[in-house]
């Protein structure tokens, strides 16, 4: 199963890099058969830009969670409190394999009617 995930450009371009391989959440999906992130890049990009299989989703306290994934989180850590600032736990989504599109595609071409998501949405 698949969810589209809506991420933005700052650190769509660390996690195709290579220097981000967790994506953190304060929420995760409920299915837990999701294998693929579809990637959304917000505004001003606005496209699909490239799909990531999971290989885990970590779901610690958060001094846990950061001491885990600090190395390769491509965030700072006053970002990260700032993001968790009133959560006890929270979720990394460690990536498995990340693959860019050559050509971004519109939401339409994933789905008819498809809108951006406020954090994520399942399609499959």
């Amino acid at each position: 199963m698949k969810v589209l995930l809506s991420i933005k450009p700052e650190f769509v371009e660390k996690i195709f890099s290579g220097e981000k391989k967790f994506e953190y959440r304060r929420t995760i999906f409920k299915d837990d058969s999701i294998n693929t992130i579809i990637v959304y890049c917000t505004m001003p990009i606005g496209k699909v830009v490239g799909e990531i299989k999971i290989d885990e989703i970590l779901n610690l306290d958060i001094e846990s969670l950061w001491d885990k994934t600090k190395h390769n989180s491509g965030i700072k850590y006053d970002f990260f409190k700032s993001y968790f600032h009133d959560k006890d736990f929270g979720y990394a989504i460690k990536f498995e394999n990340v693959i860019q599109y050559d050509d971004p595609i519109n939401l339409s071409e994933i789905k008819e009617g498809l809108r951006a998501p406020q954090s994520f949405c399942y399609i499959e």
